[in-house]
């Protein structure tokens, strides 16, 4: 069972992914709630990344793309 609540939010990174070598994981606020998804993206994207949720696919695991502000550029910041 997929949750499809999660497209289109707006998450970060927690543990990189790695592309087509494996996934990572990211931290999404899905209902008011945060919750940690195994997360794939096309490309490598580093840890602190922030991602737009664009695909579910079973109960815990999703595809995501780099989230872009309004000038276009991929936002990338560091977990402390």
């Amino acid at each position: 069972m997929s949750d499809t609540s999660a497209i289109g939010c707006v998450g970060k990174l927690i543990v990189a992914t790695r592309g087509d070598r494996g996934a990572g994981e990211v931290l999404v606020t899905v209902r008011g709630s945060k919750e940690a998804f195994l997360a794939i993206s096309d490309k490598p994207l580093p840890k602190g990344t922030k991602v737009l949720v664009v695909e579910v696919r079973g109960a815990r695991t999703v595809v995501v793309e780099p989230w872009k502000d309004l000038a276009g550029s991929e936002l990338t910041t560091e977990i402390p």
